[in-house]
């Protein structure tokens, strides 16, 4: 028996006691497919920090705002709300992707949308427009990349705390969006390295035909800001990558479930993440039935397809050699800090 406890810890234990200890700031960033519970291992973990000294800030990108739901309050302002319950000071915040898509939006077509050529057509310059289509800027400037929500957000959440009033947080929980989002926001300063020499092109064409008039109309102006606002979106962009990538500060966390597919995408989840250099210790497998002597029908197949996954787990390349939480399914719904707090203290020992 001895030798069997030995080989079990690893298996069972988050080792929390590591991720606690320390009083510089760190970032967990807790990913994976829809459905497998994410929000809840993240309120439960941003719960779990609070209670242990930390003053934490638990962030959500995902779109269906389900931190509100676990919190049981309002989080959707895209402020900073302070939950009660915990020890320790723990905000909430819940960006819209939605809203963050429109402001893109408006920086990038007040200037130098639609507005540029209505004014070249009224200079007599509409040759010079149809070139300008060859840059197809408009359509790149409304229809924002992919990762771009994921992007403004966390790039918005490190606005926030570079702030002196936010110095005091010690752990910052994201709850990301799902699994594919994560990934693309890692190549977001590359796309965004070519719409700004898009941008810069069409600046010297337009100051170029247009340098004799461009005084009375400061149609300059306006170009410059869109690409000012593009070339800082893409310096917070790589600072967001520094910090995915960042070993000291920043660890991301997989969630899944024990069932075949959940545990193939994770496996490609890591496997991505490994390239992207984004270092990955621990893997929560969410929704594990309890042992009992009892078993129904179902429930023993469903036991087996369980272990059959778990299996799949210790064999696979990606994900054998991370710590591998087993977290029950439990029999009621996760809401509310009394609730994140019990399942919190059974996920994260």
């Amino acid at each position: 028996m001895a030798v069997r406890s030995v080989a079990v810890p690893s298996e069972a234990v988050a080792g929390f006691d590591e991720m606690v200890s320390g009083t510089q700031r760190k970032y967990y960033m807790l990913g994976g497919k829809g459905g497998v519970g994410k929000t809840s291992c993240a309120a439960s973990l941003a719960v779990k920090f609070a209670n242990n000294g930390h003053p934490t800030l638990v962030v959500s990108t995902d779109p269906a705002h389900s931190l509100s739901d676990s919190f049981a309050q309002d989080l959707t302002g895209g402020q900073l709300v302070p939950v009660d319950g915990p020890d320790c000071p723990l905000f909430a915040l819940e960006i819209n992707p939605e809203k963050a898509r429109e402001e893109f939006r408006s920086v990038t077509q007040k200037d130098g949308g639609t507005g540029v050529k209505d004014f070249m057509d009224g200079m007599g310059l509409g040759m010079l427009v149809e070139q300008l289509g060859e840059l197809k800027l408009g359509e790149l400037l409304d229809t924002p990349p992919p990762g771009l929500d994921e992007a403004i957000a966390i790039s918005k959440v490190m606005q926030f705390l570079e702030s002196q009033e936010y110095s005091m947080f010690t752990r910052i929980v994201f709850d990301t969006a799902p699994t594919g989002h994560t990934l693309r926001l890692l190549s977001l300063p590359d796309f965004l390295d070519a719409s700004i020499g898009k941008i810069l092109k069409l600046k010297q064409k337009l100051a170029s035909a247009t340098s004799a008039i461009k005084s009375v109309f400061g149609q300059e102006q306006t170009q410059q800001n869109a690409a000012d606002k593009l070339e800082k979106l893409r310096e917070r962009m790589i600072k967001v990558r520094e910090l995915f990538r960042d070993t000291e500060a920043t660890e991301f966390v997989i969630v899944t479930i024990p069932t075949v597919m959940a545990v193939s995408e994770s496996s490609r989840l890591r496997s991505s993440l490994t390239k992207e250099n984004v270092p990955v210790k621990r893997l929560i497998v969410n929704q594990i039935l309890p042992p009992s002597a009892s078993d129904c029908k179902f429930c023993a197949m469903k036991r087996k397809d369980q272990m059959r996954a778990l299996d799949m787990i210790r064999s696979d390349p990606e994900l054998s050699n991370l710590i591998m939480v087993q977290a029950p399914l439990v029999d009621v719904e996760i809401r509310g800090i009394p609730a994140l707090k019990f399942i919190g203290d059974i996920i994260w020992k």
